[in-house]
């Protein structure tokens, strides 16, 4: 074996602290190190070319780079390795800047110290690694988009005129979602069936689209690139390729009247008929919850489209990736019983009032109150019914509502200049592009604003509707007549979002709309790869950033499959069928699903696994190990940092990649300075943290240990943290069982943002293991 150590200087960032001569002449002393070079800036074109030099003409075969955070310059240096004809899982990155030199300015000594006994635990790890080699797997370039709103009218359009074969499946008869129900949209109040239904009339017409409504997904099964989906299609009992969409022959002869669903309610509809007039299919169908029955529109249909024997039927896919465009449901304002909807008939919702004022609804764009169908002379707007709620449980805002409620107020003055126009509201929300304008121009037009949420609403003796409201600028309780309220009900995901959640695997969030995985740098992904959610099924949002995030979707499945292939993961988790006795657990550990009993045996579908390394620590045979992240690489880290105690107390600590190893990134470059005392292994999630490791590192010499992780519901691989969690207070107890104080162990759930936090948790317990002393003693009691 022969290994090239590479020590970064980083201008004066490192050597300013660090001292690297020193810290070469220790290093070229240890096993197995063939050469040792100080480079002034290892990631430059001639500190890159050192390593390719040195590897040609060295027969260097495993390489180390001790320098600044893997986070930054890892992907480079395993470049490098290519370029030079060596496997570049032969690198190992040692971190001496961001998490020593900057965090150890004022302790050179020891901050030498630390980064020689971090090249120690690297080049022992660096011993261990294996050349594995990325596998190829094809993949199918199909992409299923379920739900046909906006967001997923956008995808499916950027997909087909891309060149992929989309499958779009929608649970309603049309599609459009609820933006093909509003009467105008802000802040420009186009039309917004004019603005959509070109898109939606694209869609149907695509030669790369199959569009296929009243249907929903009830399984996904396989890995990403080729998922297997079933799609179950309920019949319309209309053949679509013979309807000429003529409702007026059908309809009129149909004797069952029922509410239409797709006015609110507010109108009447037919038992057969067109969802809206710009249904797209624009195909009738019979709601068969009402039909009796009689036949009548099977007689007049001229086209002969009626099929009362159509049944529901199952339709299998295979597609490389999915995007979840579900949207939103409205809040149901009869929750909040104190507004009265449902008991009061002039109390509406604000899109019951979208409906009103659409020329194409119930009453063709006439806004009556239903008790005196007269033009109300006062309206009242009651903001956050829903919204802002913790009663309700949604004490999130939806983002939309303030400015739903303008645009409704300011059509209402426009038609109707006379009416009296108040705005009851706890916050304006209009941060958008032209929104504060938007703002300006209700005030201007005499719409009133009152700060303070409306407590209550009454009848007076008169039978006439009464608010009760503080106006808080001005701390008086008022009470007021008005002619109509207008609830503006907040979003809430979608009614059969737990049966999604099952199907595809996803997970959701306290608000339960489903998660992303990361809300800053991956807003379109979910936690499975391949699944990418677009829209307002990942919480509220407006329309154009549902078109931007439809598209932004439709971007990362073309980058997924541009190329056909998919390479496999070579981090992901393996399994020894020798040593699995089949217990199952690591099935119920995994909550991507990506581990299956097959002959009771364990079965990882290596394509898919995130490679947190849950299973692994949880598998009570050592069956499963991770690539290039083995226990034996873990353990022998372990040894060499408390080979040669340097400092007393010592802590030995593990830190999942994503948050708690970046928020000691982010200690260092705020230059936040904390004890040398501690000794960093990166581990990708802190589920992977076996009770073993820390029984070894206490065994062996540190005094304590430290496992963190992400915050508990903001783990990277959904809820891996809450493995970890209980694991570590099992742990916990059996020390405190054996006499070892389980304060030796201490466990941080902490953002990659908090870095002073971070840094201050080390001081708490480096001060602590002062306090109780060494371990020896406790080892000696637990021994005996």
């Amino acid at each position: 074996m022969r290994i090239g150590v590479y020590i970064c200087h980083c201008g004066l960032n490192i050597a300013h602290t660090i001292n690297v001569e020193s810290l070469r002449d220790k290093v070229s002393e240890l096993n197995d190190v063939a050469v040792v070079k100080n480079i002034q800036f290892m990631c430059s074109d001639s500190g890159q070319d050192s390593i390719v030099q040195d590897i040609t003409d060295l027969d260097l075969n495993h390489i180390l780079v001790a320098a600044c955070s893997p986070h930054l310059h890892e992907q480079t240096f395993k470049r490098v390795l290519e370029k030079a004809g060596l496997n570049p899982f032969m690198l190992e990155m040692v971190n001496i800047r961001e998490q020593c030199s900057w965090v150890h300015m004022d302790n050179p000594q020891m901050a030498t110290q630390k980064a020689f006994d971090l090249i120690r635990m690297g080049i022992a790890r660096l011993k261990l690694l294996d050349p594995l080699q990325l596998k190829k797997v094809p993949v199918r370039k199909d992409v299923m988009v379920i739900g046909g709103g906006v967001a997923g009218i956008e995808a499916a359009l950027t997909l087909a005129n891309s060149g992929h074969h989309v499958i779009m499946v929608e649970k309603e008869p049309t599609i459009g979602g609820k933006m093909a129900l509003l009467n105008e949209v802000f802040p420009t109040n186009d039309c917004s069936i004019c603005v959509l239904a070109p898109k939606m009339t694209d869609v149907n017409q695509h030669p790369n689209i199959d569009l296929i409504t009243l249907a929903e997904v009830t399984e996904v099964s396989g890995p990403v690139g080729n998922f297997n989906v079933t799609v179950t299609r309920k019949p319309r009992y209309v053949d679509e390729d013979k309807c000429k969409g003529c409702v007026d022959e059908c309809g009129r002869v149909c004797p069952v009247e029922v509410p239409n669903r797709f006015d609110s309610g507010l109108g009447k509809t037919k038992a057969i008929n067109m969802p809206i007039p710009q249904a797209v299919p624009q195909v009738v169908y019979i709601d068969n919850e009402y039909c009796v029955g009689c036949g009548l529109c099977k007689l007049a249909c001229p086209a002969d489209a009626i099929n009362y024997h159509q049944k529901e039927e199952k339709l299998e896919f295979t597609v490389g990736a999915i995007i979840l465009s579900t949207g939103y449901s409205h809040f149901d304002a009869s929750r909040k019983p104190e507004y009265g909807y449902g008991i009061y008939p002039d109390v509406i919702t604000n899109m019951e009032l979208e409906r009103l004022l659409n020329a194409a609804g119930p009453t063709k764009g006439r806004v009556l109150s239903p008790s005196t169908l007269t033009v109300p002379e006062k309206v009242s707007f009651i903001q956050c019914v829903g919204s802002r709620d913790e009663q309700v449980g949604n004490p999130y805002c939806s983002r939309v509502c303030c400015m739903s409620s303008m645009k409704n107020a300011q059509l209402l003055k426009e038609r109707y200049p006379d009416v009296d126009i108040t705005i009851h509201y706890i916050d304006v929300r209009a941060s958008g592009e032209m929104y504060e304008e938007y703002y300006i121009r209700s005030q201007e037009m005499g719409i009133n604003f009152v700060r303070g949420k409306v407590g209550e609403i009454l009848k007076d003796s008169d039978g006439k509707l009464k608010l009760r409201y503080e106006d808080t600028l001005s701390s008086e309780l008022f009470e007021e007549p008005t002619d109509l309220v207008v609830l503006a009900t907040g979003m809430e995901n979608v009614k059969d979002a737990d049966k999604i959640s099952r199907v595809l695997n996803l997970t959701r969030r306290t608000d339960r709309f489903f998660s992303i995985a990361h809300p800053k740098m991956r807003p379109v992904d979910s936690h499975v790869k391949g699944i990418y959610i677009a829209g307002c099924a990942s919480g509220p949002k407006e329309i154009q950033v549902s078109i931007a995030q439809g598209s932004g979707a439709a971007a990362k499945a073309m980058q997924l499959l541009s190329k056909g292939e998919l390479e496999m993961d070579p981090l992901s988790a393996h399994v020894n069928p020798d040593k699995c006795i089949g217990c199952g657990i690591c099935v119920d550990v995994c909550k991507f699903n990506k581990i299956t009993m097959i002959d009771r045996k364990a079965v990882v579908d290596e394509l898919s696994c995130m490679g947190c390394g849950a299973c692994s620590a949880s598998c009570p045979a050592d069956a499963i190990w991770m690539r290039n992240s083995t226990d034996a690489q873990i353990m022998a880290q372990i040894h060499a940092a408390t080979e040669v105690k340097s400092e007393s107390p010592l802590i030995v600590a593990f830190l999942c990649n994503w948050c708690s190893y970046t928020c000691a990134d982010l200690a260092g470059t705020s230059r936040i300075q904390y004890p040398t005392n501690i000794r960093v292994i990166r581990v990708m999630c802190a589920g992977r943290v076996d009770p073993s490791f820390v029984l070894e590192a206490l065994e062996h010499g540190a005094d304590g240990v430290l496992v963190a992780g992400c915050r508990l519901g903001e783990c990277h691989y959904i809820f891996a943290n809450y493995n970890a969690k209980q694991r570590m207070e099992a742990l916990k107890e059996v020390l405190a069982d054996v006499g070892i104080d389980p304060g030796r162990l201490s466990v941080e759930w902490i953002s990659a943002s908090e870095g002073e936090r971070f840094a201050n948790s080390i001081e708490g317990f480096v001060d602590y293991l002062k306090k109780i002393g060494p371990i020896g003693s406790e080892l000696k009691e637990a021994e005996q």
